[in-house]
């Protein structure tokens, strides 16, 4: 049987756990690897029905590393402040770049991942759902009534958070990369800046349950990014 390469299952730990979001922090972090095998072990994986059909991203070229994180937060603050622009990119964008999620990831969100909370918005990433700060919550809940693709009468009840042009289905993530990207986004060094962000902030094991990453993933971005959380366990500590 094909193996997958020592430095993925490394960081996916179980296969069987594995997401897209580890897949995609996999190929961020190994741009250079020999990625053609573990593309052909992931549509082998996918063909025997041993996981669903996983993505791998376009390595990283020389000029596109991950972005620093005082540029991430500004091109953050650029979105959110940027009438101008659609809603719909907006909202990808500021998704991706607060919780460091992969499009193919966002391309499956329903209008149910987004949870009001009294007077807060959640987004259900993982368990439990994360919220969502001002003035990302406003422009989640202004989205839900203006999603597009919905004006044809198969596609009118469509619980899609993006709504693609086929009815039922949801939109491509290589259209929702586009739209991003025309928004100066660039996806991939945007998210890989955010989860780097994330594990400086808080233990690795809180951000693989909250973002729904594979907590080898994140406690290994936890030491590449030097965080002052290593010896950090989960559990109830009170007792």
């Amino acid at each position: 049987m094909t193996c997958l390469p020592g430095a993925f299952m490394a960081q996916a730990g179980m296969f069987a756990d594995c997401t897209q979001a580890d897949v995609d922090a996999w190929s961020v972090e190994h741009a250079n690897s020999n990625r053609i095998n573990v593309r052909a072990f992931l549509h082998w994986s996918a063909r025997t029905r041993l996981t669903r059909r996983f993505e791998l991203p376009a390595a990283l070229s020389p000029g596109n590393a991950p972005m620093p994180d005082r540029q991430c937060t500004a091109l953050l603050g650029q979105v959110l402040a940027d009438h101008t622009t659609p809603l719909r990119s907006r909202v990808a964008a500021v998704i991706l770049l607060l919780y460091a999620q992969p499009l193919s990831r966002i391309t499956q969100f329903t209008i149910d991942d987004v949870v009001r909370d009294g007077d807060g918005v959640l987004l259900r990433l993982g368990d439990p759902p994360s919220p969502a700060p001002e003035p990302g919550a406003t422009l989640l809940l202004e989205y839900l009534g203006q999603r597009t693709n919905m004006a044809t009468a198969t596609n009118r009840e469509s619980r899609w958070l993006f709504p693609g042009r086929r009815a039922g289905q949801p939109l491509r993530s290589d259209t929702l990369s586009a739209l991003v990207h025309a928004l100066g986004v660039p996806a991939t060094a945007g998210r890989a800046a955010a989860i780097r962000q994330h594990v400086l902030d808080l233990p690795a094991p809180i951000i693989a349950t909250a973002l729904g990453y594979h907590q080898v993933t994140t406690a290994r971005l936890a030491t590449e990014a030097g965080t002052t959380w290593p010896n950090y366990a989960p559990g109830d500590r009170s007792k």
